[in-house]
């Protein structure tokens, strides 16, 4: 995928993927390398560096948490309408 394709399918500019891509750069999240297998040499992949891997999991574990928070409030929500009735 082309910073262009990512600026597209996240909404923001291309400018603007491009300034946080070399964001996540700087604070060693993400590691710029060419991409070999492309015909076109000038292209480059994005790799998560086991620092942004880590990061990215702990994102995960956090989401997961608040959505299972989120599950057992409506499941006892529901239990106490369904005792109401």
């Amino acid at each position: 995928m082309s910073q262009r394709e990512l600026a597209e399918v996240v909404g923001v500019s291309v400018g603007g993927m491009h300034y946080v891509l070399n964001a996540l750069i700087e604070k060693g999240l993400v590691k710029l390398g060419n991409f070999t297998a492309a015909e076109d040499k000038r292209r480059y992949a994005y790799v998560l560096t086991p620092k942004g891997i880590a990061r990215k999991a702990a994102l995960t574990r956090a989401f997961l948490a608040r959505k299972m928070e989120e599950y057992e409030a409506l499941k006892e929500e529901i239990e106490a309408l369904q005792s109401d009735l």
